[in-house]
Protein backbone atom coordinates (compact mmCIF):
# COMPACT_ATOMS: atom_id res chain seq x y z
CA UNK A 1 0.00 0.00 0.00
CA UNK A 2 1.41 3.37 -0.95
CA UNK A 3 1.23 5.88 1.85
CA UNK A 4 -0.49 9.07 0.76
CA UNK A 5 -0.67 12.39 2.52
CA UNK A 6 -4.36 12.99 1.87
CA UNK A 7 -6.46 14.21 4.75
CA UNK A 8 -9.66 12.59 5.97
CA UNK A 9 -12.91 14.60 5.73
CA UNK A 10 -12.47 15.82 9.32
CA UNK A 11 -9.04 17.25 8.41
CA UNK A 12 -6.91 14.62 10.13
CA UNK A 13 -4.18 12.50 8.58
CA UNK A 14 -5.20 8.92 7.71
CA UNK A 15 -2.10 7.58 9.51
CA UNK A 16 -2.83 7.09 13.22
CA UNK A 17 0.44 5.54 14.39
CA UNK A 18 3.59 4.23 12.72
CA UNK A 19 6.15 1.66 13.79
CA UNK A 20 9.38 3.31 12.63
CA UNK A 21 11.44 0.84 14.62
CA UNK A 22 10.16 -1.96 12.36
CA UNK A 23 11.82 -0.46 9.28
CA UNK A 24 15.11 -0.35 11.16
CA UNK A 25 14.88 -3.98 12.33
CA UNK A 26 13.32 -5.76 9.31
CA UNK A 27 13.37 -6.02 5.53
CA UNK A 28 9.75 -6.20 4.37
CA UNK A 29 8.85 -8.45 1.45
CA UNK A 30 5.07 -8.14 1.49
CA UNK A 31 2.48 -5.91 3.13
CA UNK A 32 -1.12 -6.65 4.01
CA UNK A 33 -3.99 -4.53 5.25
CA UNK A 34 -6.08 -6.11 8.00
CA UNK A 35 -9.09 -4.95 9.94
CA UNK A 36 -9.00 -4.91 13.74
CA UNK A 37 -11.58 -6.02 16.30
CA UNK A 38 -11.68 -3.19 18.83
CA UNK A 39 -13.88 -2.22 21.74
CA UNK A 40 -15.58 1.17 21.94
CA UNK A 41 -13.12 2.72 24.41
CA UNK A 42 -10.23 1.60 22.19
CA UNK A 43 -11.64 3.39 19.16
CA UNK A 44 -12.00 6.58 21.19
CA UNK A 45 -8.42 6.29 22.40
CA UNK A 46 -7.15 5.62 18.87
CA UNK A 47 -8.96 8.76 17.66
CA UNK A 48 -6.94 10.69 20.25
CA UNK A 49 -3.70 9.02 19.07
CA UNK A 50 -2.99 7.11 22.28
CA UNK A 51 -1.44 4.11 20.48
CA UNK A 52 2.02 2.56 20.61
CA UNK A 53 3.06 -0.03 18.00
CA UNK A 54 6.79 -0.40 18.69
CA UNK A 55 6.63 -3.65 20.69
CA UNK A 56 3.83 -5.25 18.70
CA UNK A 57 3.93 -8.46 16.72
CA UNK A 58 1.44 -10.73 14.98
CA UNK A 59 0.81 -14.42 15.65
CA UNK A 60 -1.37 -16.98 13.90
CA UNK A 61 -3.28 -19.39 16.13
CA UNK A 62 -5.71 -22.00 14.80
CA UNK A 63 -6.24 -20.18 11.52
CA UNK A 64 -6.81 -16.73 13.06
CA UNK A 65 -4.47 -13.76 13.35
CA UNK A 66 -3.88 -11.84 16.57
CA UNK A 67 -1.83 -8.77 17.31
CA UNK A 68 0.05 -8.78 20.61
CA UNK A 69 1.97 -6.04 22.38
CA UNK A 70 0.21 -3.04 20.84
CA UNK A 71 -0.66 -0.61 23.61
CA UNK A 72 -3.85 1.43 23.39
CA UNK A 73 -4.00 3.62 26.47
CA UNK A 74 -7.43 4.35 27.86
CA UNK A 75 -8.66 7.91 28.10
CA UNK A 76 -9.25 9.39 31.53
CA UNK A 77 -12.89 9.81 30.56
CA UNK A 78 -13.38 6.06 29.99
CA UNK A 79 -16.51 4.61 31.49
CA UNK A 80 -16.44 3.43 35.09
CA UNK A 81 -18.24 0.14 34.42
CA UNK A 82 -15.50 -1.27 32.16
CA UNK A 83 -11.95 -2.20 33.08
CA UNK A 84 -9.73 -1.28 30.11
CA UNK A 85 -6.72 -3.48 29.37
CA UNK A 86 -4.08 -1.51 27.47
CA UNK A 87 -2.07 -4.48 26.18
CA UNK A 88 -4.75 -7.03 25.45
CA UNK A 89 -4.54 -9.38 22.48
CA UNK A 90 -6.64 -8.10 19.57
CA UNK A 91 -7.93 -10.09 16.61
CA UNK A 92 -6.98 -9.10 13.07
CA UNK A 93 -9.38 -9.68 10.19
CA UNK A 94 -7.91 -11.10 6.99
CA UNK A 95 -9.18 -13.52 4.36
CA UNK A 96 -8.59 -17.22 5.06
CA UNK A 97 -6.51 -17.83 1.95
CA UNK A 98 -4.22 -14.92 2.88
CA UNK A 99 -3.83 -16.29 6.41
CA UNK A 100 -2.95 -19.75 5.04
CA UNK A 101 -0.41 -18.20 2.68
CA UNK A 102 1.15 -16.20 5.52
CA UNK A 103 1.25 -19.29 7.75
CA UNK A 104 3.36 -21.06 5.13
CA UNK A 105 5.70 -18.08 4.82
CA UNK A 106 6.12 -17.69 8.59
CA UNK A 107 7.13 -21.32 8.94
CA UNK A 108 10.12 -20.52 6.73
CA UNK A 109 13.21 -19.56 8.65
CA UNK A 110 13.52 -15.93 9.68
CA UNK A 111 10.13 -14.54 8.67
CA UNK A 112 7.82 -12.74 11.07
CA UNK A 113 4.72 -10.55 10.93
CA UNK A 114 5.10 -7.03 12.27
CA UNK A 115 2.55 -4.19 12.50
CA UNK A 116 3.75 -1.29 10.34
CA UNK A 117 1.04 1.29 10.96
CA UNK A 118 -2.55 1.96 11.97
CA UNK A 119 -4.59 4.08 9.60
CA UNK A 120 -8.12 5.11 8.72
CA UNK A 121 -9.86 3.69 5.68
CA UNK A 122 -13.51 4.46 4.98
CA UNK A 123 -14.14 5.30 8.63
CA UNK A 124 -12.59 2.07 9.92
CA UNK A 125 -9.28 1.45 11.64
CA UNK A 126 -6.96 -0.77 9.60
CA UNK A 127 -3.62 -2.25 10.54
CA UNK A 128 -0.93 -2.61 7.91
CA UNK A 129 1.19 -5.65 8.66
CA UNK A 130 4.41 -6.59 6.95
CA UNK A 131 6.03 -9.95 6.31
CA UNK A 132 9.55 -9.17 7.41
CA UNK A 133 12.91 -10.82 7.68
CA UNK A 134 15.19 -9.63 10.47
CA UNK A 135 18.17 -7.46 9.58
CA UNK A 136 21.66 -8.48 10.60
CA UNK A 137 23.75 -6.10 12.69
CA UNK A 138 25.80 -4.93 9.71
CA UNK A 139 22.61 -4.13 7.78
CA UNK A 140 21.47 -1.92 10.65
CA UNK A 141 24.81 -0.11 10.60
CA UNK A 142 24.43 0.44 6.85
CA UNK A 143 20.98 1.93 7.46
CA UNK A 144 22.41 4.35 10.02
CA UNK A 145 25.27 5.29 7.69
CA UNK A 146 22.86 5.97 4.80
CA UNK A 147 20.61 8.08 7.03
CA UNK A 148 23.54 10.19 8.27
CA UNK A 149 24.82 10.62 4.71
CA UNK A 150 21.44 11.92 3.58
CA UNK A 151 21.36 14.37 6.48
CA UNK A 152 24.81 15.72 5.57
CA UNK A 153 23.77 16.18 1.93
CA UNK A 154 20.63 18.02 3.03
CA UNK A 155 22.66 20.28 5.31
CA UNK A 156 25.14 21.03 2.53
CA UNK A 157 22.32 21.83 0.12
CA UNK A 158 20.65 24.06 2.69
CA UNK A 159 23.88 26.04 3.24
CA UNK A 160 24.53 26.18 -0.51
CA UNK A 161 21.02 27.51 -1.27
CA UNK A 162 21.34 30.45 1.16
Amino acid sequence: MATNNKKTPDGKSPIIAENKKAFFNYFFEERYEAGMVLEGWEVKSVREGKVQLTDGYVVIRSGEMFIIGVLINALRTASTHINPETGRTRKLLLKKDEIKRLTGKIEQKGFTLVPINLHWKNGRIKCEIGLGKGKAEHDKRDTIKDREGKREVERAMKVHNR
